[in-house]
């Protein structure tokens, strides 16, 4: 995947006045989640910057099912460019996967604009395992010591920590109990309170943490060890060769746009992203801004599609209705 310092600095960007001209449709940026959360400020960032151009643009809410509420409002919108939708990776590449009914169907309902962002995920520990679990071997050691207490945390069964997990300990030649809670807030808590000895979550809710020395971050899982967190070793680093996922954000548009106004709306959304502004928010969460083309997108869809059908099918997850 492209990065901060590749995409952005060397793509040609065409004239600003033709992203400005697709920009003047663009009324709404939905978003599948609560305000507050990283989607959510991450879509306001970028909508603040684009009302330079188009100053009717909000950032529309649309929380519930896990993002799948505001993927089927999308699904339904007019093919112009008023309306699009900023999501993460897992609504589009996973969920195909884990639930029998999806209302969407990913590379017939949408058209892919632009990559926005990436990620890696954190494996983080608490005070259950106490101050010398430091690494994951560390913690593998533990999980043999106290087999009745070995457990793991993730926001969600079915979500792509539930499955970077099993990948994890299946490698490692543990098997500590699935923890799986509604959503990434409740599950901190519980790690932090030493219900439960580790977790597996995103970058942004880690890092505070981790900088605090509340909670440690045993590893990362991105191909490359993170910018924010230059000391973590890698998952691929400690021989877990397979278990390589960021999660990424993309803006999406519904199926049927025209080609020119795709193009012009990615290049909006780059130039967006090369705002100090906009930068500056994605740091503090941890996300290094990526800008990838309509084409480049679409293959990173497909690619990443195939990938997580092959885990979830080996992996013991029964499809949700």
């Amino acid at each position: 995947m492209a990065t901060q310092a590749g995409m952005l600095a060397t793509t040609a960007i065409t004239p600003l006045t033709a992203a400005a001209q697709s920009l003047a449709q663009l009324s709404r940026v939905v978003v599948g989640f609560p305000a507050g959360g990283a989607a959510d400020t991450m879509a306001r960032l970028l909508t603040d910057r684009m009302r330079e151009q188009s100053p009717k643009v909000i950032v529309d809410n649309k929380p519930g099912a896990g993002g799948r509420i505001a993927l089927d409002a999308i699904k339904s919108s007019p093919a112009d460019g008023s309306v699009l939708i900023l999501t993460p990776a897992s609504m589009v590449v996973l969920y195909p996967h884990v639930y029998k009914k999806l209302s969407y169907d990913p590379p017939r309902d949408f058209t892919p604009i632009s990559t926005v962002c990436t990620a890696p995920l954190v494996i983080v520990a608490g005070p259950k395992v106490g101050p010398d679990v430091k690494s994951i071997a560390d913690f593998v050691v533990w999980c043999k010591a106290n087999p009745n207490q070995a457990s793991f945390g993730t926001p969600g069964a079915g979500s792509m920590l539930h499955f970077i997990g099993d990948m994890l300990w299946r490698g490692a030649g543990v098997q500590p109990t699935h923890v799986p809670y509604r959503g990434g807030s409740p599950m901190m808590q519980d790690v932090i309170a030493g219900q439960i000895p580790v977790a597996l979550t995103v970058l942004s809710s880690a890092l505070p943490l981790a900088a605090s020395g509340t909670l440690r971050v045993l590893a990362i899982t991105g191909a490359q060890r993170s910018r924010f967190l230059p000391d973590v070793p890698t998952l691929n680093e400690l021989g877990f060769k397979d278990v390589i996922a960021e999660e990424w954000y993309g803006i999406l548009g519904p199926a049927g746009l025209p080609s020119s106004l795709v193009a012009n709306l990615n290049d909006a959304v780059r130039i967006a992203l090369r705002s100090e502004k906009v930068l500056e928010g994605f740091n503090t969460f941890g996300f290094t801004a990526t800008g990838e083309s309509p084409e480049e997108f679409r293959a990173l869809i497909k690619a990443d599609t195939e990938r997580w059908a092959q885990i979830v099918k080996t992996s013991s997850y029964i499809p949700e209705d």
